[in-house]
């Protein structure tokens, strides 16, 4: 059986593999993320995923290396992780009471024993999120919990106290934690079966 490469240092994707009783090896892209701004989305966080995928694909032969990148849209403007915690209030201000789309690009690539691809698979998924309307303290006392500074957009839904603020979603719960797993199985299962077969162990 081949080895499964998570190019990902978050531990919320690795969580949400043990999940799906995947066992992955962690190891991290180290790559300066190169985005251009004038792209959809959909196609910046699949372009985000490849690259990071990429990266540490080169040095895993013989192995199906899983990447992925997640962003925030609101109003056609991304937003990443807060550089402070000014930053961070000011994101929860704008999202406060509003709709926005999380978007989650996946790459999978399949190497042979020369780093050749032999297998690729790429896509995305959008989730609608409304947040009901925030406080300046509940903003503030979100912010002291550290929670929101590593993550894009400043809150987690899965967080104790991101998860209060969000009023409803339209679409896959996990892609906002940041891994569309139905989108991931469903893509496997009726594109790339192969795949699927060794990623499952079916």
């Amino acid at each position: 059986m081949k080895p499964i490469v998570l190019a990902s240092a978050s531990p919320r994707r690795k969580k949400l593999f043990e999940q799906m009783n995947i066992s992955v090896t962690v190891i991290p892209s180290s790559i300066e993320e190169n985005v251009d701004d004038r792209l959809e989305p959909g196609k910046i966080v699949c372009s985000l995923a490849r690259q990071k995928g990429e990266d540490v694909a080169r040095n895993e032969s013989s192995s199906i290396v899983i990447s992925a990148d997640t962003i925030v849209v609101q109003n056609n403007t991304i937003l990443g992780k807060p550089k402070n915690k000014q930053e961070a209030a000011s994101i929860l201000r704008n999202l406060s009471g509003k709709v926005h789309s999380v978007y989650s690009g996946v790459n999978i690539l399949e190497t042979d024993s020369e780093f050749n691809y032999i297998n690729t698979l790429s896509f995305y998924e959008r989730t609608k999120v409304t947040f009901s309307p925030l406080d300046e303290l509940e903003i503030d006392r979100y912010i002291e919990t550290g929670s929101p500074m590593d993550k894009a957009g400043a809150y987690g839904i899965q967080d104790d106290m991101g998860s209060l603020f969000v009023e409803k979603i339209e679409g896959d719960y996990y892609n906002v934690v940041g891994f569309p797993v139905n989108a991931f199985y469903q893509n496997l299962k009726t594109r790339r079966h192969e795949l699927f077969s060794k990623i499952f162990r079916t």
